[in-house]
């Protein structure tokens, strides 16, 4: 990677033995890591000599070999695996919770969402609902983005300075209404590596996901191949305008709940 560049990484839930999923859909399922994978790839980057940054960290300092370590959701194996995985190797985080999924099985509780902060990590507001933005007017937009803050920073006691957005679905208008509420950033899905001096109301991130084995992890860390994954969302964020949120949901549910070839009976 480019000493002006840094890579946001994004995960969501991390599994562990025994204990249930907070969701179950092949579409949510994909994005979950074992946490034995998850603690593979955190080992592999200390031993690179690259450390593991919040977002207020990257946007604050440079650091030439560090990469951006966020979480979406609030789920509570944010507290239970992944804050202890990297206070043992010494790096920081931003965990994005979702004021929506507070108290529901599998996600955290406001005390624990206050633990976290309060043991040196980002918290960040993954909106209040986890609505898709682009789907929302004006009012709708500063229930999930200003409302939620504020609430948020209730629960904490501490400001909220960081929005990451459902879906990925950013906007101008996402940005400026985020900008208003008082956020320093926002996050999308868009693949790419953030450069020194990008805007950071749309910071790109890259999806870690259940599939991606450690090799190809590591060649994300080193910056390879990631024009193959910017094509493949470019494709996903065409089809997305064109069919809409609800259709192409629709499809992507229907295609991933496909059984695949070699597991189709015959005969």
């Amino acid at each position: 990677m480019p000493p002006d560049e840094t890579l946001y990484l994004m995960y969501h839930e991390l599994e562990t033995p025994g204990r249930p999923l907070s969701q179950s859909e092949p579409g949510y399922v994909r994005y979950v890591l074992t946490e034995q994978k998850f603690r593979e790839q955190m080992d592999w980057l200390r031993r690179e000599g690259i450390s593991g940054l919040s977002v207020s960290e990257a946007l604050t300092e440079h650091h030439p070999r560090g990469i951006v370590i966020t979480f979406d959701d609030g789920c509570e194996s944010d507290l239970s695996v992944a804050a202890p995985l990297l206070q043992k190797t010494g790096f920081g985080a931003t965990f994005y919770i979702t004021l929506g999924f507070l108290g529901r099985p599998g996600y955290l509780v406001p005390s624990q969402a206050r633990e976290i902060g309060n043991a040196g990590f980002d918290i960040g507001c993954h909106s209040m609902t986890h609505s898709y933005l682009d789907d929302l007017d004006e009012a709708g937009l500063r229930r999930e983005i200003t409302d939620a803050k504020t609430q948020l920073e209730d629960i904490l006691g501490r400001p909220v300075y960081h929005f990451s957005c459902p879906g990925g679905r950013w906007s101008p208008q996402v940005a400026r209404v985020a900008e208003q509420a008082g956020y320093r950033s926002v996050s999308s899905s868009r693949i790419a590596a953030n450069r020194r001096g990008s805007d950071p109301f749309h910071l790109a991130r890259v999806a870690v996901m259940r599939a991606t084995e450690l090799a190809a992890f590591q060649d994300l860390c080193h910056g390879k191949n990631l024009w193959q994954l910017q094509f493949r969302d470019f494709l996903r964020v065409a089809s997305r305008r064109v069919l809409g949120n609800t259709l192409y949901d629709r499809l992507r549910q229907r295609i991933l709940e496909s059984p695949s070839p070699a597991k189709t009976p015959r005969g």
